[in-house]
């Protein structure tokens, strides 16, 4: 019974049921694994695209007449040489470049505000990084399978339903003027056939839109899940991170010997222990050519007061009872420290008659 307790415990520790600390976050991050969804820029870029060109229709059918009434009014008459090829094909790429530049513009803007707004800004190569695992056949099935390729399969195959429904719909309520294409003057059926064209990318484009905006909010939901970490991940992390407790402390304790052990090593030096009697004890040296006032080289409570204790009787160090001033010393002072001056007189009073009694044993 008490096993399989314990082994429930095990299973239940871990399950990742935490959200992930921030530093889980970063690493990450710095890896790449961020919440994205790749229908936002595209959504957003098309639908720029089309607005760029009703902004700059006018711009752009200006810029097309021009370059075909160049090739009809001055290129079928011209001298082929290769300088005047060369010249010519210069000039279209130039004219090319200014007929596209507000679309490429849009979209380049478009494509890195979409981006940023998603994750802000990171610059990684990790993901670019070969990684054996990746050529793992059973990896690659698992994936295949997976939630993940059942969800963006679903995703594409309603993408594909919206916008056949929408080219559709949008053909179908036209289609009589589509009819009669062919009994009216060329400008107005170019005009209606870019009219329907600019109508139905709008409402693919606001329909992906929306698309977008439902896959952002899963792919934020999938990262999450994925980030999420057991109770033991937070642990073991905690101790990379702080160092193992255990350890810790154990290095605190040794550290803590070695001081108390140094300090143990002052006590012959000193020149009166002052004791509570039982529960402080604090040891005073004053060299009066070396300090301006006497000076704390141990102390100690319990334990280690009665310890200073035996090692002052070991070396003849003389040990005065004065319960409130190995109080105050105690609380007031740390080692290494001189005396605070409203002791001054208290410990000086000490002083002189610890070196009365080693007058007198002279």
């Amino acid at each position: 019974m008490t096993y399989r307790y314990s082994l429930d415990l095990q299973m239940f520790a871990g399950e990742k049921t935490e959200k992930a600390t921030p530093k889980k976050r970063q690493d990450a991050r710095k890896k790449g694994q961020v919440a994205k969804s790749q229908e936002v820029p595209g959504a957003l870029i098309l639908l720029g695209s089309f607005m760029c060109l009703m902004a700059f229709g006018g711009y752009i059918k200006d810029r097309l007449v021009s370059l075909f009434s160049d090739v009809f009014y001055h290129r079928l008459t011209m001298e082929v040489t290769q300088e005047n090829v060369m010249i010519m094909l210069g000039d279209y790429a130039v004219q090319i470049l200014l007929l596209l530049a507000p679309v490429f513009l849009v979209v380049v803007v478009i494509g890195i505000v979409a981006n940023y707004g998603q994750i802000g800004f990171l610059l990684t190569g990790e993901p670019l990084k070969m990684k054996l695992n990746k050529l793992n056949p059973i990896q690659g099935f698992k994936k295949i399978f997976s939630m993940h390729a059942l969800v963006e399969f679903l995703k594409s195959v309603l993408k594909l339903s919206i916008i056949g429904y929408l080219v559709y719909s949008t053909i179908w309520g036209a289609k009589k003027y589509i009819a009669s294409l062919g009994l009216i003057p060329v400008e107005q059926a170019f005009q209606f056939t870019s009219q329907l064209t600019m109508n139905m990318g709008l409402k693919i484009a606001a329909a992906l839109l929306v698309l977008a905006a439902m896959d952002y909010m899963y792919q934020r939901y999938e990262h999450e899940k994925n980030l999420k970490m057991s109770k033991q991940d937070i642990k073991d992390e905690y101790k990379k991170m702080e160092g193992d407790p255990l350890i810790k402390g154990k290095i605190r304790e040794r550290q803590r010997r070695m001081a108390i052990q140094r300090m143990m090593q002052e006590v012959p030096k000193a020149d009166v222990i002052i004791t509570n009697p039982t529960h402080f004890a604090v040891a005073l040296k004053y060299d009066g050519s070396q300090m301006e006032a006497p000076q704390v080289v141990a102390k100690g409570q319990d334990f280690v007061a009665l310890r200073i204790k035996e090692i002052a009787k070991e070396h003849g160090v003389v040990t005065i009872e004065n319960k409130p001033l190995a109080r105050a010393l105690f609380q007031r002072t740390e080692i290494g420290d001189t005396i605070p001056g409203d002791l001054f007189q208290a410990v000086a009073e000490v002083l002189a008659y610890v070196y009365k009694l080693q007058g007198k044993a002279k």
